[in-house]
C-alpha cells in the first residue's frame, strides 16, 4: 500500500483528552530520568514496529531531540505516549502523529481488528452462519484514505464481506450506504470539523449487529464498551492480518443512489418555488460536488460555489477553524453572496453532516448566520407543512399525525411547541445524534450544533446535504410569498412565543477543573437566573425514565428561563446552554420582546459565571 507523507504538526496536543483519557501507564511530562529512559524505550519500540515509515522516522527524531534536551520535543513525546486513545461512543478522534495517544496506522489497525472481532461475535450471536458485511468510507483529511484502505484490509482478512467507498465522500453518504447495502457495520474515517491536524474513526452498526432502531446509526452504550474490549484484546500490531485484496470498491452508483433519493425529497408539486439564488461553501470539505448535484436535481439551478473553498483541502487554508459555527468561517461565503446578490448562504462542515444558514436580516440589512435552534425550528415547521400538504388522512378524515419530532435536551423548546400544535409527539434526548436517530418513529430530529435529520428513512444520522435541500425549499417558498426566512421565524414566535438562546463555553487546561466546577454547582446550587427564581433543579447524572444518566445539571426558573450545564463530550470544556421565552401578541411587540430576551440572557449569563466562581 502506498504511504503518504505524514504531515508535520510540531507541538500538537490532543484536543479531546476528556474523551480519550490516558491509562495507568501514562507518563507525566514532569518526570525523573528513570521515567525518561522508560519513555524513550517505549518510543523506540513503537518506531520499530510502526508500519508507516513517515511516523516511525518522526518518532525517532522526536526521541533524538528529547535526549538532546529539547523541552518541546520532550513534552510532545510524553503526550504522544500519555496512555492509549480510548474508544467510546465518539469512536476515536485525536491529532495525527506517532504513539498510542495519536491517530496513526498502528492505532487504526488495532481499532479495525477490534471492530472486526465485535462484528463477527455480534452477527454470530444473532444470525449464526451469516458472514458479516461492512462498508468503509473516508473524507479528504490527511491519511483518511490510507486509514480506510487498511481498515478494509483488516476486515477482509477477518472474514468480513467489505465494501470501500469509491472516493472521499460525505459522512451522510456512508450512513446511507450502511442501510442501502444492508451492512452490519460501517466505518467513517473523519474528524468532522476538527482542526486540520486531527483525524478520527466513527463507527456505525446495522443489520444483525444492532437492534432495529440503531441500524445505520452511530454506536451507543453498551456497544462502545464491547468494541473497546475487543480492541484491548488485540495483540501486537504485527499479529494483525491484512488482506492484499478481496474487498469491493463500490462504483459511483452508491453516490448516485444517495443523490437521487435526497433530491427526490424536494420534488413535490405542493412546494414548487425554486426562484432562489444560493451561495454554497463546503469549507474545503468533501460535500461540495454532492451538495450542488443534489440541489440542482431538486430544481435549484442557481447555486454558486465559494471558489476559494470549493475543492477538498485537508489544510483548510482560508479558515482558522473549519467549523461553520466559528466566527469568520462564513466570511468568504458572505462576500460571495453580496457580490452575486444571493438570497441565502448554505454551508456544510468538512464531512457535510452539518448545515449552516446565513441570510440578510431585514431589520439590520446585514448578513447574519442563523443559530442552530432557529434553523431547527424552521425545518420542523416546514416538515409539518409538507406533511399536511401531503394529504395523508386517517379513516375518519383527520390528518395523520404519526411520527415523532425530537431534539437534544440542550436544544430549544420551540420544536416541542411546533410539534404539539400540529398534533405530533415530541421527545428530548441526550446530546448527540447517536441518541436522536434512535427515537422510535422519528420523523424529524435536530440538535443546536447545526445537525439536522430531515429524512431518517434515508440517513439515520445528521445530514447537512438533505437539510440544505429543505432549507432551500422553505427559503424559496418564503421568497415566493414576498417574505424572508426571518419573517417565517417571526411567525413561529407569534404563535409559540419568542425563544432566544445563547451559550457559554469555558475551556480548561486541567480536566479536574470540570469536576470541581460541577461539584461546586451541586453543593451550592444557584437560587435564581436573570432575576427569576429557580423552581426546578434536575441532576441529569441520576438519570430518569426518559433519559439515561449523563453528567449535567438542568435549572428551570419561574419565568421559564432554562439553564443546562454539562462537560463537553469531545473537548476539555464546560458548556452552558441558556434559553429564555417571551410571549408576544403582535408583530409590533417583537422588537421589544427581542430586547427583553437579550437583556434576560445577558443577566442569566452573568449569574452562571458567578455560580461557577468565574
Amino acid at each position: 500500500m502506498a504511504v503518504k507523507d505524514f504531515p508535520d504538526f510540531p507541538g500538537l496536543r490532543a484536543s479531546v483528552r476528556g474523551v480519550f483519557p490516558g491509562n495507568n501507564d501514562s507518563v507525566d511530562p514532569m518526570t525523573t530520568s528513570h521515567a525518561d529512559s522508560r519513555l524513550f524505550s517505549q518510543a523506540r519500540e513503537w518506531a520499530a514496529q510502526d508500519p508507516d515509515s513517515a511516523t516511525s522516522a518522526a518518532l525517532t527524531e522526536l526521541v533524538r531531540l528529547s535526549e538532546d534536551g529539547a523541552p518541546a520535543a520532550r513534552q510532545e513525546l510524553a503526550d504522544s505516549f500519555n496512555g492509549t486513545l480510548q474508544f467510546g461512543t465518539a469512536g476515536l478522534r485525536a491529532p495525527l502523529g506517532p504513539g498510542p495517544n495519536r491517530m496513526n496506522r498502528v492505532v487504526v489497525r488495532r481499532a479495525a481488528a477490534g471492530v472486526a472481532a465485535f462484528l463477527l461475535e455480534a452477527v454470530g450471536e444473532t444470525a449464526p452462519g451469516t458472514r458479516p458485511r461492512a462498508v468503509v468510507g473516508y473524507d479528504a483529511r490527511h491519511n483518511s484514505d490510507i486509514f480506510a484502505e487498511e481498515t478494509a484490509a483488516v476486515f477482509t482478512a477477518a472474514g468480513i464481506e467489505t465494501f470501500l467507498m469509491p472516493a472521499a465522500l460525505p459522512t451522510p453518504l456512508l450512513a446511507f450506504t450502511v442501510r442501502a447495502l444492508d451492512c452490519d457495520g460501517g466505518v467513517m474515517v473523519t474528524a468532522s470539523h476538527n482542526p486540520p491536524q486531527d483525524n478520527g474513526y466513527k463507527v456505525y452498526l446495522g443489520r444483525h449487529a444492532v437492534e432495529e432502531s440503531g441500524r445505520g446509526a452511530q454506536i451507543v452504550a453498551p456497544y462502545d464498551a464491547r468494541i473497546a474490549a475487543k480492541i484491548d484484546a488485540v495483540g501486537p500490531v504485527d499479529s494483525i492480518s491484512l488482506a492484499a485484496g478481496g474487498w469491493s470498491v463500490l462504483d459511483r452508483s452508491a453516490a448516485e443512489d444517495y443523490k437521487r433519493a435526497t433530491s427526490a425529497l424536494a420534488i413535490r408539486a405542493d412546494f414548487p418555488a425554486r426562484d432562489l439564488r444560493i451561495v454554497l461553501t463546503p469549507l474545503h470539505g468533501v460535500g461540495g460536488e454532492t451538495a450542488v448535484a443534489v440541489l440542482n436535481a431538486a430544481g435549484f439551478a442557481d447555486v454558486t460555489l465559494v471558489a476559494e473553498q470549493a475543492e477538498p483541502d485537508p489544510d483548510f487554508p482560508t479558515v482558522s477553524f473549519p467549523n461553520p459555527e466559528e466566527p469568520g468561517a462564513l466570511d468568504l461565503a458572505v462576500e460571495t453572496a453580496s457580490r452575486v446578490v444571493a438570497d441565502i448562504v448554505l454551508a456544510n462542515d468538512p464531512d457535510a453532516d452539518r448545515a449552516a444558514v446565513a441570510a440578510k436580516d431585514p431589520d439590520t440589512g446585514a448578513w447574519r448566520m442563523l443559530r442552530g435552534d432557529e434553523v431547527g425550528a424552521l425545518l420542523g415547521a416546514h416538515i409539518v407543512a409538507r406533511l399536511a400538504a401531503g394529504g395523508e388522512k386517517e379513516g375518519d378524515g383527520r390528518e395523520k399525525t404519526h411520527g415523532v419530532f425530537a431534539n437534544s435536551i440542550v436544544s430549544s423548546r420551540l420544536l416541542s411547541r411546533v410539534a404539539a400544535a400540529a398534533g405530533y409527539s415530541h421527545e428530548e434526548t441526550l446530546t448527540g445524534f447517536k441518541w436522536i436517530s434512535r427515537v422510535p418513529g422519528l420523523r424529524y430530529g435536530y440538535e443546536e450544533a447545526l445537525g439536522y435529520c430531515v429524512a431518517p428513512e434515508l440517513v439515520r444520522d445528521k445530514d447537512g446535504i438533505s437539510a440544505a435541500v429543505l432549507i432551500a425549499e422553505l427559503a424559496a417558498t418564503a421568497k415566493a410569498e414576498g417574505k424572508t426566512i426571518f419573517d417565517t421565524l417571526d411567525e413561529l414566535y407569534l404563535q409559540h412565543g419568542l425563544h432566544a438562546s445563547d451559550q457559554l463555553s469555558i475551556r480548561v487546561a486541567n480536566l479536574g477543573l470540570l469536576s470541581a466546577m460541577m461539584n461546586r454547582l451541586r453543593v451550592s446550587p444557584p437560587d435564581s437566573f436573570g432575576s427569576s427564581a429557580v423552581e426546578t433543579f434536575v441532576d441529569l447524572s441520576e438519570g430518569s425514565e426518559k433519559l439515561p444518566s449523563t453528567d449535567g445539571l438542568l435549572y428551570l426558573t419561574r419565568d421559564l428561563t432554562r439553564v443546562i450545564i454539562r462537560p463537553s463530550g469531545t473537548e476539555p470544556k464546560l458548556k452552558c446552554y441558556l434559553e429564555v421565552i417571551r410571549p408576544v401578541e403582535s408583530a409590533a411587540e417583537l422588537p421589544t420582546a427581542r430586547q427583553a430576551a437579550r437583556a434576560a440572557l445577558d443577566e442569566a449569563l452573568d449569574d452562571v459565571r458567578e455560580a461557577l466562581g468565574l
